[in-house]
């Protein structure tokens, strides 16, 4: 198995069947801009209410010629994490590796090692798409009732930073409405699973996380 070790990241929430974002569109030199540096992360019920759908945004900020050259990295790992009992350590893991322009997809699985470090699931049957190339038709594959996405987006977060930007400055004291949108224009490269929830725990609260970690 291959060793995996954290890079960067994570974005935690706990769900009970509504919209849950974490962001971070900036971070320190040595990882903004590349395919381990998670923008955002969503997790919210699929249109089927028996599904959850997670969604990792990584690469940030790209401009509509970088999106065109834009690759997954295959040495990094996106692996999005599950707690169904509470206690704030994975209990699941859906794994998301590249390779060869496809996306494989392992999981949920219960992981042999909590934590920093992780083992890509290679024992399990994967999952797998055709990364969809930017300005293309999203390419989509359904298997046992899971449904997976890889590939450019448009960056979904909406933040008027020039505004926030005086706020904090002392020189404004609230959000325009509309505001100016500062990621309008700007691509991500996003992963997208939708699972169905009696693979995960049920319909009971979870928290959920998304790392994206290195091999070494």
């Amino acid at each position: 198995m291959k060793k995996m070790k954290l890079f960067i990241g994570l974005g935690i929430a706990a769900l009970a069947g509504f919209l849950i974002i974490a962001a971070d569109h900036i971070d320190a030199p040595a990882v903004t801009g590349g395919s381990a540096d998670i923008t955002d992360f969503y997790a919210f019920q699929g249109e089927s209410t028996d599904n959850i759908v997670f969604v990792a945004n990584l690469k940030g900020l790209m401009s509509p010629s970088e999106t065109a050259n834009a690759d997954f990295d295959e040495n990094v790992l996106i692996e999005f994490n599950i707690d169904n009992d509470g206690d704030y350590i994975e209990d699941l893991v859906i794994q998301a590796i590249p390779k060869d322009g496809k996306m494989y997809f392992f999981g949920p699985f219960m992981p042999t090692s909590t934590g920093l470090s992780s083992q890509v699931a290679n024992i399990v049957i994967p999952g797998v798409v055709d990364i969809t190339p930017y300005g293309s038709a999203a390419i989509v594959e359904e298997k046992e009732g899971m449904m997976y996405f890889a590939g450019p987006r448009d960056d979904p977060f909406f933040f008027d930073f020039a505004r926030y930007s005086e706020i904090i400055a002392g020189n404004a004291s609230s959000f325009d409405n509309p505001g100016s949108d500062t990621f309008a224009g700007t691509n991500v490269l996003s992963i997208v699973v939708e699972v169905p929830k009696d693979q995960i725990g049920g319909t009971g609260v979870i928290n959920t996380w998304v790392e994206s970690k290195v091999k070494v």
